[in-house]
């Protein structure tokens, strides 16, 4: 359940209730909602990857962020590292089952986004054009 805008909690929640639910809520869709998180999430949906599968893949992302960005996702439980003994050290990164869980409201995302990415590409330069014949004005 969402959180209401409303500072009224819901019938038969305190206002602590609410309030934690709320700070749960924005918590999660920060760690799951970034872009780095996105995009991760969904090539190890595909399968496994090792670190340099994934730098490869991801384009513009730097080695320092995928790192920070799996080890969140690895703290958060969504994804799994396994390093294989071999040399050199080889890593393999997969979802867990509570990574597979968000999968799917995460493909969605990744979907809508391919489908409708020229769409939001024309508002932004009709917006941006009528921004500008208002300051012309």
């Amino acid at each position: 359940m969402f959180p209401s805008h409303s500072t009224v909690p819901p019938k038969g929640a305190s206002f602590d209730e609410e309030h934690t639910e709320c700070v749960v809520v924005r918590e999660i869709l920060d760690r799951i909602g970034d872009k780095w998180s996105v995009l991760v999430i969904g090539l190890l949906g595909e399968r496994g990857h090792r670190f340099n599968e994934l730098k490869h893949a991801i384009d513009g992302i730097s080695q320092r962020m995928l790192t920070l960005t799996l080890r969140q996702l690895e703290h958060d439980g969504l994804v799994s590292r396994t390093v294989h003994a071999s040399v050199p050290p080889r890593v393999d990164y997969a979802l867990t089952p509570l990574g597979e869980s968000v999968l799917k409201p995460i493909s969605g995302l990744i979907v809508w986004a391919r489908e409708h990415g020229t769409d939001v590409a024309e508002a932004r330069r009709s917006y941006e054009a009528s921004r500008v014949a208002d300051i012309a004005d």
